[in-house]
């Protein structure tokens, strides 16, 4: 009762945030660095990972998906990006027994160094200015039930253009349900899984620093020392990028050394078109050595003039002594308007 009860709210709560009709707010949310995906594992699999998430990214992708860590762990990525510009990721996740998973975790993107120009001097003054976007992630996550998870997200941001720098704060929240159906071996956990999360929900961001502080005449036709009195300029504010998450992953072919999983999300952004992501990945396992992930998805179906494109990638998670182990995780991300370009991860098990 409390399962089917669950999947007809999920359902409901769906509908009505993918029906709604609205124009695209395209190009009109801050920090537009927290729509970039983490960790190999998702990217290689077209972002479809609401529902798979099961490691250290899961800060990013549903933070339920920490509940399932059966030890500590820490992650680290790297993506450069197109002009330049670099994407990372590092964070660690404590597991306490009967207790949940915390998790604290710090993103970033860096636009490197940028020419000044001037109308006077358009090949540049010889000066720089760098801009810098970071979020900084607490979370905790637990199973309420076998087959139920729940997971939060706080975050403090932090956008920097030279010497303007905006602030933010915001929380993600994510539920991950276990079902029955379609299990190739009856275990519940290998059945259809149900994922949902929103991400980014909070304040607006609003640039404030020395830039916008200029002398203004607010008389100009009259008589008197007006011209050095300092004035500021005040700029909007933005919404964060908020993203709904809604998906669903099962495994329709398992043995004892190799498992297929597929998956597919559907994504209700503020500043975009819905879309869906799918993707499938190929797990082999090696008796007391590791496993070996071979990953591949497409990213942006049915987006309107979607930038993306398919994607590909490969994993393998060694064993160590005492529980420990290692995980290297690489994607390949094709995009229709940009240069291609690749994420790289690496995780400890501890």
């Amino acid at each position: 009762m409390k399962l089917i009860l669950t999947l007809s709210l999920t359902l409901l709560l769906s509908i009505s945030l993918f029906g709604q009709t609205r124009p695209y707010r395209v190009g009109t949310t801050a920090a537009s660095f927290l729509e970039m995906g983490i960790g190999g594992a998702g990217s290689a699999m077209g972002e479809a990972y609401v529902s798979v998430a099961r490691d250290l990214s899961s800060i990013y992708w549903n933070p339920s998906g920490l509940s399932y860590l059966k030890s500590n762990e820490t992650q680290f990525m790297y993506k450069p990006w197109i002009a330049d510009i670099t994407t990372s990721f590092a964070g660690v996740a404590i597991n306490v027994p009967d207790v949940g998973t915390f998790a604290i975790g710090i993103s970033s993107m860096d636009f490197g160094d940028i020419g000044v120009t001037t109308l006077e001097m358009q090949e540049g003054t010889g000066e720089t200015y760098n801009a810098f976007d970071y979020a900084l992630s607490l979370s905790y996550a637990r199973k309420l039930a076998p087959w139920f998870s729940f997971g939060v997200t706080g975050k403090y941001i932090q956008s920097k253009i030279s010497r303007l720098s905006a602030t933010a704060i915001a929380a993600d929240l994510g539920v991950m349900i276990n079902t029955p159906f379609f299990s190739p071996d009856g275990d519940q956990e290998n059945g259809i899984t149900i994922g949902m999360s929103i991400s980014n929900y909070g304040t607006r961001m609003q640039y404030e620093g020395l830039e916008l502080l200029r002398p203004i005449d607010i008389l100009p036709d009259e008589n008197g020392n007006y011209k050095d009195v300092e004035g500021q300029f005040k700029l909007q504010s933005w919404d964060l990028p908020i993203i709904f998450r809604l998906g669903f992953s099962f495994i329709p072919f398992k043995t004892e050394s190799q498992q297929v999983t597929l998956a597919m999300d559907a994504l209700h952004p503020n500043n975009n078109s819905e879309s869906v992501n799918t993707g499938a990945q190929y797990q082999i396992n090696f008796l007391g050595f590791g496993e070996l992930f071979l990953r591949g998805g497409w990213h942006g179906l049915f987006m309107d003039n979607s930038p993306y494109g398919f994607t590909m990638g490969a994993g393998f998670h060694f064993n160590l002594l005492n529980n420990t182990g290692i995980k290297i995780d690489y994607a390949y991300q094709d995009t229709k308007y940009f240069s291609k370009y690749s994420s790289y991860s690496i995780g400890i098990v501890f």
